[in-house]
């Protein structure tokens, strides 16, 4: 079975996380600080926060911003449920809006709509690998005066207009396993203002400044030395590994364009593709077609967010809804051979149209 992901791990995550082990320092060591600025630097950023994961990242990113009961936070119905939780754990309210069908990500003109007096904060999904329409929510963010918070948990490494600094308040990662760059498990927020950077490092650091000074709460949401170990080796390749996703993502479009419809790419963005997903009217069917060709394959995102019962929560979003029972998204990753390619596209090309 060719996977849907396979983390690239090597002798370098090996070595890097024995020479910590070695120095005795295994949290908020030497190895966190260096992979903090290495990435800070990598996107373009002032200023680097590691944390635990990305759903961390989104957390403390709206405790920092000072959002807070009663504020209501715009979020995309279609993405992965992070996003959605974070305003829920400091009381504030998701409001769902609807998102671009060829881009999949959050319709400008969907914000704009769902704009109140109670909207505080937007967070804006690069899903799949490819940036959000930067130029369009920095106009909206500016005349609302609304706080951004870019969720880049599936896009590291992703640019607009030649560019990975999102103009944003914060900007967050996840490191999880499948992600393009992993640290096992993490996260991180990048941001250019220093105010933020420090009330970030207090939220996840039980609200202390110096030792036994705590400025306010705080949580234990720390990356410890050896994730971060992981991390610097995974950053030192992380140009390798996304031409390796955007090579696959090539052959790809050259050998399924007449078959489905494959991705579409803003000529604004460098995507980089941590799904490739395409879309289908018979997706149910052409999964379990590739399943029985030995392909593995995924749904993300089965149904909309404001669906769930557990957000019991009202949304207009038909293009979300649409998307849901279409996307279907196929091997990418730095493992995938150009053999697998092929093995791929003949299981699409095989299954009756």
């Amino acid at each position: 079975m060719i996977p849907i992901a396979k983390p690239v791990i090597d002798d370098e995550e090996i070595e890097e996380v024995t020479r910590v082990l070695r120095s005795g320092m295994l949290t908020q060591g030497p190895a966190v600080k260096e992979f903090e600025e290495s990435l800070a630097k990598y996107h373009g950023y002032r200023h680097c926060v590691a944390v635990s994961s990305g759903t961390a990242a989104l957390h403390v990113a709206l405790l920092s911003l000072d959002i807070h009961s009663g504020d209501e936070v715009i979020v995309p119905d279609f993405t992965f449920i992070a996003t959605a939780n974070a305003p829920r754990f400091i009381n504030a309210k998701p409001v769902f809006v609807d998102v671009n069908p060829k881009t999949f990500n959050i319709d400008a003109n969907a914000i704009k709509k769902a704009i109140t007096p109670k909207t505080k904060a937007v967070i804006p999904v690069s899903l799949y690998g490819q940036a959000y329409d930067i130029d369009a929510l920095r106009e909206i963010a500016d005349k609302h005066s609304l706080a951004v918070v870019s969720d880049n948990c599936q896009a590291i490494g992703a640019s607009f207009n030649g560019s990975r600094n999102f103009k944003d308040d914060f900007l967050t990662f996840s490191f999880y396993p499948t992600k393009n760059l992993t640290t096992a498990e993490g996260g991180a927020l990048l941001t250019d203002d220093g105010g933020l950077a420090e009330e970030a490092r207090l939220w996840r650091n039980i609200g202390q400044k110096s030792k036994y000074e705590y400025v306010h709460l705080g949580y234990n949401l720390r990356l410890s030395s050896v994730h971060a170990a992981i991390g610097l080796a995974q950053l030192r390749k992380l140009d390798r590994m996304t031409e390796q996703r955007r090579n696959n993502a090539k052959m790809l479009d050259e050998l399924l364009a007449d078959y489905v419809e494959i991705p579409f790419v803003d000529p604004r963005c460098k995507h980089v593709y941590h799904q490739y997903t395409i879309k289908t009217k018979k997706r149910d069917a052409l999964q379990k077609h590739l399943t029985e060709k030995g392909v593995g394959s995924g749904v993300y995102y089965p149904m909309p967010l404001h669906s769930l019962p557990t957000f019991n929560a009202q949304a207009n979003c038909p293009e979300t809804e649409k998307l849901c029972t279409e996307v279907l998204s196929l091997p990418v990753h730095p493992s995938v051979t150009e053999s697998d390619i092929q093995t791929i596209a003949d299981a699409i090309k095989s299954f009756p149209r």
